[in-house]
């Protein structure tokens, strides 16, 4: 998911470099979101693991 997420990055920055700013900007929105999901899914997991580690 950090992936999609920089590739859109770059699609945003090279869409904005052309000129395309509304192409721009809803490439940046869905890297932003993509970015903020893998965050939550990461905690989440880190958290997950930590529980299973206390519990061995």
């Amino acid at each position: 998911m950090l992936r999609w997420s920089l590739i859109f990055l770059v699609v945003a920055l090279v869409a904005a470099l052309f000129g395309f700013t509304g192409i721009a900007a809803g490439a940046a929105s869905i890297a932003k979101i993509l970015f903020f999901v893998f965050l939550v899914l990461f905690v989440v997991a880190l958290i997950a693991g930590s529980s299973l580690v206390k519990r061995k």
